[in-house]
């Protein structure tokens, strides 16, 4: 059975018309004779979106009781018995009654589709889960249902639903999105123009980097190999040498001056090839520096494998569909040139559509003078090997010239064996002299004329030239072999030194003491200082180096940082895994450089978001008392209507709540601030439960009346603030009041546990899941709510703030059959 096929209508913010042009495209396909049901569409109390419904066949939702609460879901069985050509599912990212078969109704999209039913989905950008922490910096709000980015990325179409934000809030502002009691707040804190242009952007470029997939995709199917330039991209090959910060500065600059219709600039992007054979030269430090250049610049860094760096660079460059490509020219000499094009030019002549840039450096046409081949054999073999020609030549001559007679063929095969067990002991240069040296021993002994260095016939002549180009040939073949052995086994032991840092490194709290502790016991060095304009940073080991003068040997990472270590000097083969370190520290500390700003930057930004959820919430709660009032007030002053005594009263008493609403709030804010900037006054005394209690309870008003209370006259006195204490509880009784359903009040319970007094005030309400207990603490949140336009939300948090300042704790429980209970937990006085 064939997978159904998944359609999602990807929307920037609400009410931009994802679900009304979701049932527009059923209807359409139900006119063309597709079996069409509505699973499960929220209209959200809008009209027009209602109106789409007819017409259409409705599964019956399912009712779910939880928490004392009834509620309507998805009812999956009934789809799948029913099984449709088409289901059309709304809210993609909705969560699941706890209890449901899946907690999420994406999950539930999957069965269908596993069933081979064809869904038709809506979901906001602000639900996706890699966009979460972004909407929240941006809106203030934090979006706790969300969807993984895979699942809609797997969807066969996304079809985005735009709305410019101007036509959006117009939308808003004739009530075609929000009920009229919510317009306003709406408008002036998620719905301002500055967060829907962010949300639109935010849609716009998620899902053009799935179109890219996509095309990227087609062309692998299609084996397109030829770039599409449907997107600027410049690609800068580094070799890992020092010309490498040339290019990556030229390559950004045309990046930056590119300019790209669909996207207004080009992407910078570096690769470096790595030889196959894991022996190429680049110096690892190099590299890791000019890392951090390019994604300062803001590109991205990327290594490939290839045995022959042109087509291996060329692969990666389609592959990412780049657009132009910026090399160095050679700095091979010109003899070098002769025998081999060179990288740059051999990748010029394959580059096809690709736009090829040679950038001239300081480098370029130095040839590698300055290179030095290392040695592929130690000293002691070398010398070893000058010995056994020295030595085994004269006696092998020895042997044949008194052993029975061979031919020259034989003599010859012996020597040849003899100069490759000299280049196996002793490498090239032994080697190359035995082969002279062989060739004439074997001219003077064994080729007639004997005793002199003439040859007679012109084949004894063939056959020692070819002795010679053989020995030579097989020589240097040995010898390259022992190199490249060498140098694998050098790296082998770089990379195992590199792991076992990084392994211990990411082990770490703090990458960078790790880094330098690491390479003091790798190198068994006394100390590692790291200095940064002459400043010291970081140290391991001790005492630290101040100066250059006072370590024995000194790395340079750039131009202001440094890094000295002492304790011996260090030997050419280890610099080069030292200078690796030194680049790693460079990472390391901008990391926590970056952490450190990022940690300042912290308290801002959560300044902000209260800010921002501050004027969100109390631009509605301050509005609706303060209308109120004046209305009442108004009505008063009015000449034009004679009221009686009843409804003179019941308008006084309106005003009157108003403006003890309006000052309840403005002390809960006043009484948060203080709690935030620690300068709230706190007066603890010895205070018996039933005297605050009570006192809270008539606070309240009539409501306060239906609470049953309960406590014991033992009850030990608890040390509290009781001006305090009695606001906490009366927030937390009115908020247990708020979710009471009928009939069922809340109740008060006090008892004493240990040294402490717990006083519990219980609802059976709908309740809060376990995993969502803290969020309810939050300042500006209502019971978890995703926007802050219905109240300010400030009891719970100022609650829990003002019973710690007296010492106490306010924690939530799950009540027994359903609710919520909160404890507070305080202090007991020993004796009354």
């Amino acid at each position: 059975m064939a997978r159904g096929e998944l359609r999602i209508f990807l929307g920037a913010a609400p009410g931009v018309g994802k679900t009304y042009t979701m049932l527009e495209e059923a209807h359409r396909r139900a006119e063309r004779g597709t079996d069409v049901v509505i699973a499960f569409v929220e209209t959200h109390g809008r009209k027009h979106t209602q109106a789409m419904l007819s017409d259409l066949e409705l599964v019956a939702r399912k009712t779910v009781r939880y928490r004392g609460v009834e509620l309507t879901e998805l009812d999956l069985d009934a789809v799948l018995a029913r099984k449709p050509e088409l289901a059309v599912v709304d809210e993609l990212a909705h969560t699941n009654v706890p209890g449901s078969r899946h907690a999420k109704r994406w999950q539930d999209v999957h069965e269908l589709l596993d069933a081979g039913i064809d869904v038709l989905t809506t979901v906001n950008v602000q639900h996706l889960e890699s966009l979460n922490d972004v909407v929240a910096q941006i809106t203030g709000v934090e979006q706790r249902e969300t969807v993984p980015d895979a699942v809609v990325r797997a969807a066969g179409q996304v079809e985005l639903i735009d709305m410019t934000p101007e036509a959006l809030r117009r939308r808003m502002a004739h009530g075609n999105i929000y009920r009229p009691e919510k317009i306003d707040a709406a408008l002036g804190n998620y719905f301002r123009t500055g967060n829907l242009t962010a949300l639109r952007e935010l849609a716009l470029l998620w899902l053009a980097d799935k179109v890219e997939d996509q095309l990227g995709q087609y062309r692998a199917d299609h084996r397109i190999d030829t770039t599409w330039e449907t997107r600027e991209r410049v690609l800068v090959a580094l070799t890992g040498g020092p010309e490498g910060d040339t290019l990556i500065r030229r390559a950004a600059r045309i990046a930056t001056r590119t300019a790209s219709p669909r996207s207004g600039g080009a992407d910078l992007m570096a690769v470096h090839v790595i030889r196959n054979d894991g022996l190429a030269g680049a110096n690892p430090a190099t590299l890791a520096r000019q890392r951090v250049l390019v994604e300062s610049l803001g590109g991205t860094y990327h290594q490939v494998a290839g045995a022959d760096v042109p087509t291996a660079l060329l692969d990666f460059a389609r592959a990412v569909n780049a657009t132009q490509i910026v090399l160095g020219v050679s700095s091979r000499g010109r003899l070098a040139q002769l025998f081999s094009a060179g990288v740059g030019v051999t990748t010029t002549a394959l580059s096809g559509t690709i736009d090829m840039h040679l950038v001239p450096h300081e480098r370029a046409r130095q040839g590698r003078r300055g290179r030095r081949m290392p040695a592929a054999l130690s000293r002691r073999r070398r010398i070893a090997g000058f010995i056994a020609t020295a030595a085994g030549l004269p006696a092998l001559t020895g042997l044949l010239d008194a052993g029975p007679s061979l031919s020259l063929t034989n003599d010859i095969l012996l020597f040849l064996a003899a100069v490759v067990g000299v280049s196996l002991i002793g490498g090239l240069w032994p080697a190359l002299l035995a082969a002279v040296a062989g060739s004439l021993m074997l001219n003077w002994f064994f080729t007639p004329p004997v005793g002199r260095f003439t040859i007679a016939e012109g084949a004894n002549l063939l056959a020692l030239a070819i002795f010679v180009v053989v020995a030579i040939a097989v020589s240097w073949v040995v010898d390259t072999a022992a190199r490249k052995t060498r140098q694998a086994a050098q790296a082998g032991a770089d990379a195992q030194t590199l792991a076992t840092v990084a392994g211990s490194v990411l082990r770490g709290e703090r990458p960078l003491p790790a880094l330098l502790e690491r390479l003091r016991e790798t190198f068994t060095l006394d100390s590692v200082t790291l200095l940064d304009s002459g400043t010291v940073i970081a140290e391991a080991g001790g005492p630290a180096c101040t100066a250059p003068a006072d370590a024995d040997a000194e790395v340079t990472i750039d131009d202001h940082v440094t890094m000295l270590l002492k304790g011996r000097p260090l030997q050419a083969s280890e610099r080069r895994i030292v200078e690796a370190f030194a680049a790693q520290a460079t990472l390391a500390l901008r990391q926590e450089r970056l952490t450190a700003e990022a940690a300042a930057a912290k308290p801002l930004a959560e300044a902000d978001r209260m800010r921002t959820a501050l004027l969100a919430a109390v631009s509605h709660d301050l509005r609706t008392p303060l209308a109120s009032a004046k209305a009442a007030i108004a009505s008063l002053r009015s000449d034009d209507v004679d009221f009686d005594d009843h409804d003179r009263k019941e308008l006084l008493e309106t005003a009157d709540e108003s403006i003890d609403r309006l000052i309840r709030l403005v002390t809960n804010l006043l009484d948060m601030s203080r709690l935030q900037a620690g300068a709230l006054g706190i007066a603890p005394i010895d205070v018996g439960a039933e005297e605050i209690v009570p006192r809270a309870l008539d606070d309240l008003g009539p409501p306060g009346r239906t609470v049953e209370l309960h406590i014991p006259d033992d009850l030990p006195y608890l040390h509290a603030d009781p001006g305090l204490l009695e606001r906490v509880l009366v927030n937390l009784t009115a908020n247990a009041l708020r979710h009471s359903p009928p009939g069922r009040p809340p109740v008060i319970t006090a008892s004493s546990l240990g040294p402490r007094v717990e006083i519990r005030v219980i609802d059976h309400g709908p309740g809060i899941p376990a995993d969502r207990w803290d969020d309810v603490f939050l300042p500006f949140q209502r019971l978890g709510d995703r926007d802050n336009h219905t109240g300010v939300g400030l009891g719970l948090a100022l609650s829990r703030g003002l019973t710690e300042a007296m010492g106490g704790t306010l924690t939530p429980e799950e009540t027994p059959e359903g609710g919520l209970t909160m404890i507070v937990s305080l202090p007991a006085v020993a004796a009354r």
